[in-house]
């Protein structure tokens, strides 16, 4: 099963941080453009609640479901199914600089051609477009939260 792992230093309060992916309308300032979060219900990070993540493509956007497995302060993993299927974790470290922000996305890819296409064309952009979503995160933590520790 692969497993992608990064983290970032953020300049904010590891609740502010967590704000920044708990609360849907922050989320999608730093979520990918073509990628959309839409709760099934109302919008809750409480585990066991659910919401679909679309890649918004022409024809057939692939749809991930996903439900909160796991939630503590700080910290809150999902597990999803659909075209893939993993967990998504998202942990605050408090620092005295601010907040250590790491996400494990592990995944694994059911459907034979669906992985081959995957791991060929798509593993390397999806590395950076991770990487690239956390440094938008810090952005939007540090803009939001400017000064409130």
């Amino acid at each position: 099963m692969p497993v992608f792992e990064q983290s970032i230093q953020i300049n904010a309060s590891a609740t502010a941080v967590e704000q920044c992916f708990t609360d849907l309308e922050l989320m999608h300032r730093w979520l990918n453009p073509a990628l959309r979060c839409e709760p099934i219900g109302d919008w809750t990070t409480a585990v066991g609640s659910r919401s679909r993540f679309i890649i918004q493509v022409p024809l057939v956007p692939p749809t991930l479901i996903s439900t909160v497995v796991e939630r503590e302060p700080g910290l809150v993993v999902w597990e999803f199914k659909g075209f893939f299927k993993g967990r998504d974790r998202w942990e605050c470290q408090p620092t005295e600089q601010g907040t250590t922000l790491l996400n494990r996305f592990e995944f694994d890819i059911p459907n034979p051609i669906v992985r081959y296409g995957f791991h060929q064309f798509a593993l390397n952009w999806t590395k950076q477009d991770m990487q690239a979503q956390l440094r938008r995160l810090k952005r939007v933590a540090e803009e939001t939260y400017h000064g409130i520790r």
